[in-house]
C-alpha cells in the first residue's frame, strides 16, 4: 500500500508537468494565423504549423484569423437620375493583407458591416448620376468604381478588395411592366414596317411584271401586224411581176378576200360563234385603204 502511495506521489507532478508542457502547444491550420497575447498585450503573429507559449494564461491566443478569400452579399436600394428606384443585389469578396494582420484584427470590430457601408455608400454617390439604360449598360463599370473605393478605404484596415460584382439589376415592378411593353411595342413596329415592306416589294414586282407584260405584248402585235403588212407587200409584188392585168386596188381585194376567208375558217376551227363584222360594205373600203395606206408608208 506504501508503494502505490509513492508511486501515485511520484506521478502526479510528472502528469501536471506533462499537461503543462501539453498546454504550451498549440497549433495553427493551413491558411489561418494566430494572433499571441502576452498579459493581454499584443504579442506574435504566428502562421501554420505547431507551436509553443507561455503557460498559465500568460500566453494566450487571442484570435484565429482566416487569410481565405471571403464573400459577402448585400442588397442596396437607391434612385437613378430618371428618378427610378432599383435594387442592387452585390456581391464582394475579400480577405486579410497577410503583411497586416494585426490591422485587421485590431482595428475593425465588425470587417463586413464596414464593407457594406463602404459600398452602399459609393454606390448611392454613383447610380444617381446614370439613368436606369446606362446603370444596366455600364453596370461593369460601376462596380469597377465601387471596388477602387472600398478597397481604398479598408486597404488602411488590412484587408484587401479582391473583387466587386453587381449580380442583378431590379427596377420597381410597374417601372419593368413599363420597359417590357415598351420593348415589345417597338418590336410590334419593327415587324410591322417589315411586313408593309414586303407587300411594298410585291406590289412593286407585280406592276413591273405586268408592265413588262404590256410591253411584250404591244410589241409582239406591232410586229405580227408588220409581218402582215410585209406579207401582203411581197404578195401584191408577186402579182404585179407575175404580169397580171389588175391594178393595186384590185389586188388588195383579193388578198384581203383571201385573208377574210382564212380569218373564218381559223374562227370556225375553234368552235367560236359569234364574230364582230364591218355593219356596211363600205367597212371593207376602209379596211382596205387603211391597209393601202400602211403598205405605202412601209414602202
Amino acid at each position: 500500500m506504501l508503494n502505490i502511495m509513492t508511486l501515485i506521489i511520484l506521478l502526479c507532478p510528472i502528469l501536471f508537468i506533462l499537461g503543462l508542457l501539453l498546454s504550451c502547444l498549440y497549433v495553427v491550420r493551413q491558411q489561418t494565423v494566430a494572433i499571441i497575447e502576452r498579459f493581454g498585450k499584443y504579442q506574435a503573429t504566428q502562421q501554420s504549423g505547431i507551436h509553443f507559449r507561455l503557460p498559465l494564461g500568460i500566453d494566450r491566443i487571442a484570435a484565429r484569423v482566416q487569410l481565405r478569400l471571403l464573400q459577402t452579399e448585400l442588397v442596396v436600394e437607391t434612385k437613378t437620375h430618371d428618378n427610378v428606384f432599383v435594387t442592387l443585389n452585390i456581391a464582394t469578396q475579400y480577405r486579410v493583407n497577410e503583411s497586416n494582420v494585426t490591422d485587421a484584427y485590431y482595428k475593425l470590430m465588425r470587417p463586413e458591416e464596414q464593407i457594406r457601408s463602404y459600398i452602399e455608400d459609393a454606390l448611392r454617390s454613383s447610380v444617381p448620376k446614370l439613368t436606369l439604360d446606362e446603370l444596366f449598360e455600364k453596370k461593369d463599370e460601376i462596380a469597377l468604381e465601387v471596388q477602387h473605393q472600398v478597397a481604398e478605404e479598408m486597404s488602411t484596415y488590412g484587408y484587401i478588395i479582391v473583387k466587386t460584382l453587381i449580380t442583378k439589376v431590379e427596377p420597381d415592378a410597374e417601372v419593368k411592366q413599363s420597359m417590357n411593353e415598351i420593348n415589345a411595342a417597338q418590336r410590334k413596329r419593327v415587324a410591322a414596317q417589315e411586313l408593309a415592306n414586303a407587300d411594298k416589294i410585291k406590289i412593286v414586282t407585280a406592276a413591273e411584271a405586268e408592265a413588262e407584260k404590256d410591253r411584250l405584248h404591244g410589241v409582239g402585235i406591232a410586229q405580227q401586224r408588220k409581218a402582215i403588212v410585209d406579207g401582203l407587200a411581197d404578195s401584191i409584188q408577186e402579182l404585179k411581176e407575175a404580169n397580171i392585168s389588175l391594178n393595186e386596188e384590185q389586188i388588195m381585194s383579193i388578198l384581203l378576200t383571201n385573208q377574210y376567208l382564212d380569218t373564218l375558217n381559223t374562227f370556225a376551227s375553234k368552235g367560236n360563234q359569234t364574230i364582230f363584222l364591218p355593219n356596211t360594205p363600205d367597212g371593207v373600203a376602209d379596211i382596205r385603204a387603211q391597209v393601202l395606206s400602211a403598205l405605202k408608208a412601209n414602202k
